[in-house]
């Protein structure tokens, strides 16, 4: 086999959400495979799922998944720009894994000339770290309207100058107009470093399809590298989007409202998967189901976050479940919410102020500008259970329920349970991953005789079957 021939390769889309993320996945664990020292990197992300680093930082979870495909752990450097969404316009800015600033999208536009030099610099620590770069662009080169001062996508490729491969996703249709018309916005210079082409999610007959990609070579003088089928089930990290839909069939009923500004809801990747779960996420408008559960997730706006679910009926929704006796988690800012005040004297997330909690725990929380981030194991306080999870959170709570911890994190108390042991609260992201957690929470939830899923074997397997699917393009590219 021979040596791959880029030491750097970059993977843009047509589209957000063409398959990106996952096949810098595959080519990393291909490329580890053989030996290969390869780290993944993505100049800038916007993604409300992130994930703690060894260096005590911040990167987008899909980076991190990345690094576990290429079998090293994650790091900074390979994420150096993320931003996080607080409002329709606005987003903080994590360089080098911590918080810089929160900026308008104009104020960050200007910003990023100085945001250009930290992706530099990162990238040429990893350059000098490894044999391979497999870098991930954001969105759609296409977007011209933010090709200046662009570092995400062509902007970065042209900086370094590494070859691009261009993906493109068949389900959504209109697959050939996707890759012709980027090509078209693209200019002469950065046109000439695309290598070529892979259509993503292809399902049907592949003698129907041959037409069009002789049609497509033929056009662009480029070639299709690879046409990718369609992978059902696997249990990948997603970079943000939530799906909506019921997931799962099992008979133990998990609702979780899909707030706007939702952090880090891989935290229910394993009740996506377990047998014994049906998931619904609730968006907006929609009616609130019948549950067994009720889980508030993380929130990268808990106040505003907390006027939605009043918006959408989710506090009278809560207290009749409880008054069935239904149980209800939070997490991290759906902790929060949980409480009795959530202050924001200093405007972090919005206009200075204090609102109202829902009162099911007696808790008050004060938004700081400093966030905590910590990778974290320990034990469950009601169950003969271990539990690991991360902390990314920006708040201190205070109040009497924190007498009733949930669990012991390296030997101090963590998250509270209410005195009618109906409502479990916790900082913990990550905190069903763990087997023994997910079947103690299950339990405590009031599903008799809960399993644990191994989210990380689960993941591992996905990863494996992923870079099998992938191999024809790795072959096809050291042919270029």
């Amino acid at each position: 086999m021979s040596a791959f021939p880029f030491p750097v390769l970059m993977v843009q889309g047509t589209t957000s959400d063409a398959g990106k993320s996952t096949i810098v996945a595959a080519l990393c664990r291909l490329l580890r495979r053989e030996g290969v020292r390869v780290a993944p990197f993505k100049p800038q992300n916007m993604a409300l799922n992130s994930a703690v680093t060894v260096d005590g930082g911040e990167i987008g979870r899909a980076q991190a998944l990345q690094a576990m495909a290429a079998g090293i752990l994650p790091h900074t450097d390979m994420n150096p720009v993320l931003l996080k969404p607080s409002s329709d316009t606005g987003a903080q800015v994590i360089i080098h894994g911590k918080v810089r600033a929160d900026m308008s999208a104009r104020d960050y536009h200007a910003y990023k000339t100085t945001a250009m030099q930290a992706v530099l610099e990162s990238f040429g620590r990893l350059r000098g770290q490894y044999d391979c770069i497999v870098v991930e662009g954001a969105g759609s080169p296409a977007e011209i309207n933010l090709r200046e001062r662009d570092i995400a996508n062509m902007g970065f490729a042209e900086a370094v100058d590494c070859p691009v491969i261009l993906v493109a996703d068949i389900d959504r249709g209109g697959v050939f107009a996707h890759i012709v018309g980027t090509l078209d916005c693209l200019s002469e210079s950065e046109r000439a470093r695309v290598i070529g082409f892979v259509i993503n999610r292809f399902r049907g007959d592949i003698g129907l399809l041959e037409p069009g990609l002789d049609w497509l070579e033929s056009k662009t003088g480029k070639p299709v590298l690879a046409v990718l089928p369609y992978l059902h089930g696997l249990h990948l990290d997603a970079e943000d989007a939530v799906q909506v839909q019921q997931q799962g069939r099992g008979g133990f009923r998990v609702v979780v409202p899909a707030l706007p500004r939702i952090s880090n809801h891989t935290d229910f990747d394993v009740l996506r998967a377990h047998p014994q779960v049906g998931l619904h996420f609730v968006g907006p408008g929609a009616t609130i189901p019948p549950a067994d559960l009720i889980v508030l997730p993380g929130s990268k706006n808990t106040c505003a976050d907390l006027a939605w679910l009043r918006e959408q009926g989710w506090e009278q929704a809560l207290l009749r479940h409880l008054r069935y006796g239904g149980r209800v988690i939070g997490i991290c800012g759906g902790f929060q919410m949980l409480g009795c005040t959530v202050a924001d004297s200093l405007g972090i997330e919005g206009k200075p102020g204090t609102v109202a909690g829902l009162g099911l725990l007696e808790l008050d929380t004060e938004l700081t500008p400093a966030k905590r981030l910590a990778n974290v194991t320990g034990h469950c306080r009601f169950a003969d259970a271990a539990v690991g999870g991360y902390e990314i959170h920006m708040g201190v709570s205070t109040g009497a329920a924190l007498a009733n911890p949930a669990f012991e994190i390296a030997g101090r108390a963590e998250g509270a349970i209410s005195a009618d042991n109906q409502i479990l609260g916790t900082y913990l992201h990550g905190v069903f991953d763990h087997p023994q957690a997910c079947a103690a929470l299950l339990q405590w939830a009031g599903l008799d005789g809960a399993q644990g899923v191994d989210q990380a074997a689960l993941r591992e397997a996905s990863l494996e079957r992923l870079a099998d699917t992938c191999q024809p393009l790795l072959d096809a590219l050291r042919q270029r």
